[in-house]
């Protein structure tokens, strides 16, 4: 148990070290469609620790949400994509994509949530057109009020929305129809074992049908194999996610890919 504390305590002063030495990079992955090829990326947050080397995000971000260093994190990964945005407004080749940005449960539950990315939007010179929220369904469930005033204020400049991993967590769809959404993600849970376990592929059907419905478009994560691809997309999903067609990639590595893509 001692051991476990000390790992923890060590973990957490090395995030707060890796905050003020700037010790993090933004990997993307390609988001693809069947018809308009890669269409956007979404932005995975990486830490490159000089002792430890890659902490992997399933380890340190936990922590970050538990401790509340989310915050600083999630503030530099919206600045910095938000600048990667202005730049690739310039090279025709680029300006056409968007980049998703996850926000935590923590950081849009902020007071001052809209004001600072609207703040950051200004100081980037960011089309907020070509940026994407996506939330988990964790922060749907705690005052759906004042979810919706953000959202919709966001909305009101052009941000888009999406839930991510939809279908593991506890939101109503009551609810969920009332939010400014664009797109549903299909969880990767369910991509995984699509061709083999009939309780997924039903899952899958059904969130495709229902994003239909509502008008919102839908994309599929860890997209593995074409058999998933083509399955999906006989469902009637064409957008898609994972390393099928790429996996998460450094800038100048995303940006060679993309232009041979």
């Amino acid at each position: 148990m001692q051991a476990v504390v000390d790992a923890r305590v060590n973990l957490e002063a090395a995030l707060n070290e890796a905050i003020q030495n700037q010790q993090f990079e933004l990997y993307y992955q390609a988001q693809v469609s069947d018809r308009d090829g890669i269409v956007g990326v979404e932005a995975l947050v990486r830490w490159f620790d000089p002792k430890r080397g890659m902490v992997s995000p399933a380890e340190f971000i936990p922590l970050a949400e538990e401790t509340g260093l989310i915050l600083p994190i999630g503030s530099w990964v919206l600045e910095t994509a938000c600048q990667q945005l202005a730049a690739w407004a310039d090279q025709p080749a680029m300006a056409h994509l968007s980049i998703a940005v996850n926000v935590s449960a923590r950081q849009f539950r902020e007071n001052n949530f809209v004001s600072q990315t609207l703040a950051t939007l200004e100081r980037t010179r960011a089309n907020p057109q070509r940026l994407k929220l996506e939330l988990t369904e964790s922060v749907l469930i705690a005052d759906a009020e004042d979810v919706i005033v953000k959202m919709n204020a966001l909305k009101a400049i052009g941000i888009g929305f999406a839930i991510d991993d939809f279908g593991t967590g506890y939101s109503s769809l009551s609810y969920i129809k009332r939010l400014p959404l664009d797109r549903l993600k299909i969880d990767q849970s369910f991509v995984r074992n699509i061709l083999m376990d009939a309780n997924d592929a039903a899952i899958s059907r059904a969130v495709i049908a229902m994003a239909t419905s509502m008008g919102l478009g839908v994309m599929a994560e860890g997209v593995e194999t074409e058999a998933q691809r083509d399955f999906l997309a006989s469902l009637g999903c064409h957008t898609y996610q994972g390393y099928l067609f790429s996996k998460p990639l450094p800038i100048q590595e995303f940006e060679a890919f993309a232009t041979r893509f």
